[in-house]
């Protein structure tokens, strides 16, 4: 999917003074395996936007934040605590190289002279659905804990797409024990050919590694965004 190509493309963590820093600065940042019932893969709109269930890699990078340590104005109400999270992904610094790569493409196209490009626009806005970022993702659910974007390909493109997938960015505040989870969910898959290769993964080690090193780098740059 774009995600992932871009990652291979220029994310560059192959020297071992990088890694050594991306290992110490995405530490606290944690990829679990999603279960086969994991609800994202039960919705309505995995069935819809993989009506040819193809095999998907999916998975989650996780981390947990003492809610001491977050700004106090981001925790009066569930639903602002997520829209920070979310636009804490796209504003920050994690995002920054692909949000301008993907400018340099395709902000002058008129279909995505509306959605969201810059920085200022990306951490403000309240990701309702049918919110476009970067004709990259498109918002196509919001709950008070939870923003899901179709992602892999620009939202033009709304039939099956050779890459495609589900982003979900969300939250969940646990006053009893002090701590917010921070998660963001990734199901990616081939939509147009389905099971055409059902024994083949749906896409190669490096590029799932680098996915996974790409979400920790998204993650710990969006939680910084909204740490005191």
């Amino acid at each position: 999917m774009g995600l992932l190509r871009t990652t291979l493309a220029f994310t560059g963590w192959s020297s071992l003074a990088v890694a050594s820093t991306f290992v110490a600065l995405t530490r606290r940042s944690k990829i679990h395996p999603l279960p086969r019932n994991d609800y994202l893969l039960q919705t309505g709109l995995y069935t819809r936007y993989n009506p040819k269930k193809a095999p998907a890699m999916h998975d989650a990078c996780v981390r947990h934040l003492p809610i001491d340590q977050i700004k106090p104005e981001l925790l009066e109400r569930q639903e602002q605590l997520t829209e920070a999270f979310c636009a804490g992904v796209w504003s920050g610094l994690g995002y920054a190289f692909q949000r301008r790569y993907l400018e340099m493409k395709y902000r002058d196209d008129p279909f995505a002279k509306d959605h969201l490009w810059d920085r200022s626009a990306l951490a403000s806005s309240s990701y309702e659905v049918g919110t476009n970022i970067t004709d990259h993702f498109e918002v196509v659910s919001k709950t008070p804990d939870s923003i899901i974007m179709r992602a892999g390909a620009s939202p033009r493109v709304q039939e099956p797409r050779s890459d495609d997938g589900l982003f979900e960015i969300s939250t969940q505040m646990n006053r009893d024990e002090g701590v917010v989870v921070f998660s963001l969910k990734s199901v990616f898959f081939n939509s147009v050919k389905g099971h055409e290769t059902p024994d083949k993964a749906p896409f190669p080690w490096v590029a799932v590694k680098l996915h996974q090193a790409y979400a920790k780098i998204l993650m710990e740059s969006a939680v910084q965004t909204m740490s005191k």
